[in-house]
């Protein structure tokens, strides 16, 4: 990780912003929660060394930015031209979750949320906090759904984005994961595998996964799993290089079989390994199902 990397965390409340904030604190990140948005360039402005032709940070930033602070979210588009202006790049996580999922989590901690009060229901605070956050999510360099992710696995995702954001011009995720646990719903892509024969049939190979030899050699055996992986493959080969002039940074390609155990993960295997060669893309590869 070089020394000019500068994040911005926000999203709605309950979603998971402390977490990631303590993640990048970890990694070294000077952070600082609940910053008015209104100081952002002026503490840029205070963490660089100007030299003849740009700035160079001395430390690695880390800011929080939330509905606490909506009495100065409405100058933000100002606020980032200030930061670009002072060559800074910057990468803005916006993190969310559905308002079912929200609402539980306030009822299981009994926190208060920072918008409601006694005129205010939680769930009108939600739906106001949403609109208050809605041109800092549009601009998010990367959104994470954090509904059907535990705080380990946003634990391991924020590093992962991290440690990878300024080592190549894009990360590159494969996921695999089951259909019958429900579609993820924080990826680009989706591929569905489940009409390639599956090893779940196969006494011998239904306790197995996609990482173990027998289960290996038996889908590369299938011509028909040779020729989905090829054709997966070359669609992203095609369509990356224009994602990268795009300027993404983040991109998330879900691979999906029945029970996220055998096809999906051998296949996201194969192409995390494929594209791992590419100097312009950081792979990584999650299994949803066998990492729980």
């Amino acid at each position: 990780m070089n020394l000019s990397t500068f994040f911005i965390i926000s999203g709605t409340s309950g979603s998971g912003k402390t977490i990631a904030l303590q993640v990048l604190e970890d990694l070294g990140f000077y952070c600082i929660d609940n910053l008015p948005a209104s100081l952002l360039p002026e503490l840029a402005a205070k963490a660089v060394t100007a030299d003849d032709k740009q700035a160079t940070f001395t430390n690695n930033y880390a800011v929080s930015i939330d509905s606490r602070n909506k009495d100065f979210i409405g100058d933000l588009k100002d606020n980032f031209a200030s930061l670009r202006s002072l060559n800074i790049n910057y990468t803005v996580i916006f993190l969310d979750a559905d308002d079912h999922t929200l609402l539980k989590r306030y009822s299981e901690t009994r926190r208060k949320h920072p918008l409601s009060d006694e005129n205010t229901s939680l769930l009108e605070a939600i739906t106001k906090e949403r609109k208050i956050l809605e041109h800092i999510a549009d601009i998010a360099d990367r959104r994470i759904n954090t509904a059907d992710t535990t705080p380990h696995e946003l634990r391991s995702q924020i590093r992962n984005y991290a440690a990878s954001n300024d080592e190549a011009a894009m990360t590159l995720l494969f996921q695999s994961f089951g259909f019958k646990y429900g579609s993820p719903t924080d990826t680009d892509f989706v591929f569905d595998v489940r009409c390639l024969p599956n090893p779940y049939w196969e006494p011998e190979l239904k306790a197995l996964t996609g990482q173990d030899p027998a289960v290996i050699s038996y889908l590369k055996s299938q011509p028909e799993c040779i020729d989905m992986y090829q054709t997966i493959r070359d669609f992203i080969e095609h369509w990356v290089p224009s994602f990268i002039a795009d300027n993404r940074s983040y991109m998330t390609v879900a691979i999906g079989c029945t029970g996220g155990q055998h096809r999906s993960v051998f296949l996201s295997d194969l192409m995390q390994k494929h594209f791992s060669d590419n100097d312009l893309i950081q792979t990584q590869v999650r299994h949803r199902e066998l990492d729980l």
